[in-house]
């Protein structure tokens, strides 16, 4: 059964612009370091899946297109290497700690969708972006409120 998501990502490390660049437009979502972000990852995230591209630390903050999850969640290899921002030595080859999946772009959208629009709707009010507190990078979205951000919102 098809879920829906939120990812997070500040675009000046990873922008919706970063991954319609790459080759066929997809990429891995690797870097969680949050153990419920993770969860979601490994657990809860299929191929299939719709997620919201979300950019975070940025004026304004909103979401700005759409993907696709394209592989399930499996260890990111980028904790195992020594080399990488990512790397966690208590992360091991045989009892991974962290897990990534990979997307594929599908929209952007021609004018963000700013947090503080996303506030004004009754309809969006559960949605655990707006919810006080709220800071995973990896939220579950109900597909009433997919289906409302894209039919109302999106342009």
């Amino acid at each position: 059964m098809k879920k829906y998501w939120l990812f997070k990502s500040e675009p000046d490390v990873f922008s919706i612009d970063n991954l319609i660049k790459l080759p066929e437009s997809s990429s891995t979502w690797e870097g969680i370091r949050n153990y419920q972000a993770r969860n979601s990852l490994r657990d809860d995230v299929s191929i299939g899946d719709e997620v919201f591209f979300y950019h975070s630390r940025i004026d304004p903050i909103g979401i700005v297109g759409t993907m696709e999850v394209i592989k399930n969640g499996y260890p990111d290899h980028f904790s195992f290497d020594k080399k990488s921002k990512y790397y966690d030595i208590k992360s091991k080859k045989e009892n991974p700690t962290w897990f990534m999946v990979d997307v594929k772009f599908q929209r952007k959208f021609k004018n963000i969708i700013p947090l503080s629009e996303l506030r004004k709707h009754f309809e969006l009010s559960k949605m655990v972006l707006l919810q006080k507190g709220s800071r995973l990078s990896i939220q579950p979205v109900t597909e009433s409120e997919f289906k409302f951000i894209m039919d109302n919102l999106s342009t």
